[in-house]
């Protein structure tokens, strides 16, 4: 009982940093040798946009480890939460102090991203281990798919938002890989399918609020 509790309050004190905007990161943030471009206004708003999503999808991740992790019934899988969660962290940092170099802010809808993510994350997770390891290699696939997508949309200029990316997405391919190896159920199509949808939805409403 009283590892649940500890569990759950870690979980309490992850959630109020993360919305508080108390990532840290152990990591140089990439690309932060790099020399700031000159952008025009409208691509200072465009790179903002991506960058606010990605930002938000790192508010998501730290939701779905800190739950799936809450309910994972194998320790060696909850470790490896944990240790992801560590790194979607250092995405969550990173993508934050590149929206204040670019002069902009987080999504306003950050708490609401963060308790759909959590409800979704303990959903999985009660599934089973295999689901919810098979969750987080569906959800990886989709971010990389993402982030690519952003690779080649941030304006040209901008090599400091795309290093951030590229680190970014090296990292979730891995963690994709971490899940497969550890014995990750295919998750059916339609699940796949409403997980798009649903990371759609998410991504056109922050990338503006």
């Amino acid at each position: 009982m009283g590892s649940m509790q500890d569990d759950l309050v870690i979980s309490f004190d992850r959630a109020l940093r993360t919305l508080a905007g108390l990532a840290t990161t152990a990591r140089p943030i990439p690309g932060a040798g790099t020399p700031e471009a000159e952008l025009t206004p409208d691509e200072r708003r465009s790179a903002a946009g991506m960058m606010r999503v990605n930002h938000t999808g790192e508010v998501c991740a730290q939701a779905l480890y800190a739950a799936q992790a809450l309910v994972a019934r194998n320790p060696g899988t909850r470790r490896d939460f944990a240790r992801a969660a560590r790194e979607e962290e250092e995405h969550l940092a990173w993508t934050q102090a590149r929206l204040a170099e670019l002069g902009d802010r987080a999504s306003l809808l950050n708490p609401l991203w963060y308790a759909g993510s959590f409800a979704i994350g303990v959903a999985a997770g009660l599934a089973g281990d295999r689901v919810n390891l098979g969750f987080v290699v569906e959800t990886e696939r989709q971010v990389e798919e993402h982030l690519t997508g952003h690779i080649d949309s941030l304006p040209a200029a901008d090599a400091r938002s795309r290093a951030i990316v590229e680190q970014m997405r090296d990292d979730e391919a891995r963690h994709g890989a971490m899940a497969l190896a550890a014995g990750a159920a295919e998750l059916p199509l339609p699940v796949k399918g409403l997980m798009r949808l649903a990371a759609g939805v998410m991504k056109a409403i922050a990338y503006r609020i």
